[in-house]
């Protein structure tokens, strides 16, 4: 004989109840009702007004009552966005420690579990933390020594660290539903959570080992679980839903909502869509031009999901998506989708009650995805319903909400049992400075909390039954700190350099509180230690008493008008084994360190560098010779003296170049450059020429110039006169 179920969806927008009959292990549905709030009674998923809630109930099973007889008991869902998500992450210091072990992966997930619930509470100030019910968690990724790591089991390091998304179930959602139905005369035969009824109605036990997300895209929200190695991984909900869709309709064209929504609707029926808005016209349009203005709400709905998807999937697309709810029907939704998580097209499907196995219907119910849950509601709470089971611990008596296969770190959490009992306490640290640098040495790790469930040893992730005992054996605690000179620092023994391969031995000086001591000398708390080590070029050179050459290889610089300017071209060179380095260039034992002079500048040198002409000069032809005349055009003083171009430059010696006024070359300055003299005893006269022409003595010549002196055979007297007054000049 078949057997009827009860079933109700109580949605946002509406409650909806299906009569179910089953027989030989499947299900018909027989009849179904569904009525519409007339106010907001329901808010995310958690009833508001328990009144109204409950007067509709009442109202749909009093018309299901006039068909199939007294209706007392039924199956009914929290719904999947009254789950709260909250990320947490745990660290455990694993130095010096043996290799991290299962049950250390187990107790440190539970602590970022733990973590996680505590920031919900901190979300909610009212909260406590029995008010939510853990039901279920994913790990986001494991870290070692701060590097993300597939597994930590096994491994060894310094720190190991977790983080999770755990899912949790405020106790509120439940004892409200339970008030509304108890208004309306029913009792709770069952209590699922919507996502499960959905999964549980189109995904087999065997189908979950894949990594699938099914979304129940509602009116308000939509509501999203993920499956992945044969259970049910992850939870979540966003905000946004198909009242979006139905909003870009009303506002475009100007419709009233309920108008837009059916509108919606008939999207995915017709390709033609009569449109009435609130002024009165009637229009035809086509369905692509709907979803030309549709398409930018459909893509952010997409966006919606498809974020908080990958934010429960470890950043990972799945391998398919499944569309529940009516505002799975959206136009395009599954292509939007599909583009956002970058799966092919035929990866995301919207699915009906058709796609659940051994399921039939009277005709006059509706194939229709958004009856997917309230199907799977009846089908879940028959199958696997919810119950509430009672398990000691440390004599504390905790009750849980079954909502998956509960285990030792469920109760531990419902119990509130602090982490940090899971272990002994570590041993006393130490403090200590060293150069000036706090340095904190833990003790000890404290040995692992013994588990026992029922007397029998356990791990976190044991399975407990109602009437459990479960008892904490607080582990022993851990050695107080250790801890020498040698541990502070990495000293090597005395090592050997050459410094302009004269060699030095360096050695570390150590002082313990102010006094010498030996690396080997045990640390106590408070100590004071100063380990100097000489490691650079320019510690090097200070210890062996080199600090002079360090001096010289000081960039190279004058004073010019009162302006400093570096000449790194003059400064002395260090070498570290031939090759260039600075004063703070690493020296390691046998390194050679060479200082290598630099050239010593001159006045010409720096004249050079500001472009500044020392002298003005010009080439001329005498006597058929090139002469090469040159004229001071600076004055030159360093350091207040007077200086010529050849003079030697310091660092930091101060330079001035005083412009002189130009004067002309003349004729005469030829014979300060030449030894052309008149032959002995030569008497006669002489012609004075320029380029071919007669010219003078104190005529002004030119570069390039011809300069010639013709002699005529007479007497020599007045030549040697004008050559003594030369001279003498």
């Amino acid at each position: 004989m078949a057997s009827k179920l009860f079933a109700l969806d109580i949605g946002t927008r509406s409650v909806v109840g299906i009569i179910l009959e089953e027989q030989d292990e499947k299900f018909h549905v027989v009849d179904l009702i569904a009525e519409e709030h007339k106010e907001r009674a329901m808010v995310d998923g958690q009833i508001h007004n328990v009144i109204h809630v409950a007067s509709v109930i009442q109202h749909v099973k009093e018309q299901l009552e006039e068909k199939h007889g007294p209706l007392r008991s039924v199956s009914v869902a929290a719904a999947g966005r009254a789950l709260k998500t909250e990320q947490g992450s745990a660290s455990l210091d694993i130095k010096n420690r043996p290799a991290i072990t299962e049950d250390d992966i187990n107790r440190l997930e539970l602590a970022a579990v733990q973590k996680a619930q505590q920031q919900l509470l901190a979300h909610n100030e009212k909260g406590h933390s029995n008010h939510y019910y853990c039901v279920g968690y994913s790990v986001l990724y494991y870290r070692l020594d701060n590097q993300e790591i597939g597994s930590l089991m096994d491994q060894q390091g310094e720190e190991a660290e977790v983080e999770v998304i755990a899912t949790f179930l405020p106790r509120v959602v439940v004892e409200s539903l339970l008030a509304a139905l108890k208004r309306a005369g029913l009792e709770m035969e069952g209590l699922t959570l919507e996502p499960i009824a959905a999964i549980n109605a189109l995904i087999p036990t065997t189908m979950r080992r894949l990594n699938v997300a099914l979304v129940d895209i509602g009116a308000g929200t939509s509501d999203i679980a993920i499956t992945n190695k044969g259970t049910v991984v992850a939870y979540g909900m966003v905000p946004t839903a198909g009242d979006e869709i139905t909003e870009a309709l009303s506002d475009h064209y100007l419709l009233d909502f309920p108008v837009a929504e059916k509108v919606k609707r008939d999207m995915s029926k017709h390709d033609e869509i009569s449109i009435s808005d609130i002024l009165g016209f009637e229009q035809i349009y086509q369905k692509e031009e709907i979803m030309d203005v549709l398409r930018p709400a459909v893509a952010s709905l997409a966006s919606s999901i498809g974020n908080e998807i990958l934010r429960l999937n470890s950043q990972v697309a799945p391998k398919a998506v499944l569309l529940v709810g009516g505002g799975s029907l959206t136009p395009e939704i599954t292509d939007e989708l599909c583009k956002f998580l970058e799966i092919p097209k035929n990866r995301a499907a919207v699915r009906g009650i058709d796609a659940i196995q051994k399921l039939t219907h009277e005709d006059h119910v509706p194939v229709s995805p958004e009856l997917v849950t309230p199907i799977g509601i009846a089908i879940a709470a028959k199958n696997s319903p919810i119950k509430y089971m009672s398990v000691i611990v440390n004599q504390q008596v905790v009750r849980l909400f079954e909502v998956k296969e509960m285990t030792v770190a469920d109760a531990l959490l419902a119990a509130n049992v602090s982490i940090n009992r899971l272990y002994g306490k570590p041993g006393l640290a130490i403090g200590v400075t060293v150069n000036g640098q706090d340095i904190f040495v833990p003790g000890g790790h404290g040995s692992p909390t013994e588990i026992l469930v029922n007397g029998e040893k356990a791990s976190t992730k044991h399975p407990i039954q109602n009437g459990d005992v479960i008892e904490l054996i607080e582990g022993a605690d851990g050695e107080p700190a250790k801890a020498t000179i040698q541990d502070m620092i990495e000293c090597e023994d005395d090592w050997t350099v050459y410094i302009n391969e004269e060699p030095f031995v360096i050695q570390p000086k150590i002082r313990l509180n102010d006094q010498p001591a030996e690396i080997t000398t045990l640390l106590k708390d408070g100590d004071i230690l100063t380990i100097d080590k000489a490691q650079n070029v320019q510690q090097i050179l200070s210890w062996t008493g080199k600090e002079h050459l360090l001096n010289e290889t000081q960039p190279f610089f004058i004073i010019k008008d009162r302006t400093t300017v570096q000449f790194p071209e003059f400064n002395n060179q260090i070498f570290v084994n031939n090759q260039p380095a600075k004063p703070y260039f690493q020296v390691k034992n046998g390194d050679h360190i060479n200082i290598q002079a630099a050239k010593r500048p001159t006045i010409y040198d720096i004249a050079n560098h500001f472009n500044i002409n020392l002298e003005n000069r010009i080439l001329v032809s005498f006597q058929d010779e090139k002469l090469e005349l040159k004229k001071p055009s600076f004055s030159i003083l360093v350091n207040g003296e007077i200086a010529n171009s050849t003079t030697e430059i310091k660092s930091g010696d101060q330079l001035q170049f005083s412009e002189l006024e130009s004067s002309r070359f003349t004729y005469q300055d030829v014979f300060r450059y030449s030894d052309w003299q008149l032959p002995t005893n030569f008497k006669g006269t002489f012609e004075i020429l320029r380029n071919g022409e007669p010219s003078q003595f104190d005529a002004e010549i030119f570069g390039g110039d011809q300069l010639l002196i013709n002699l005529i055979p007479t007497t020599a007297t007045h030549i040697n006169e004008v050559l003594t007054s030369q001279e003498n000049n």
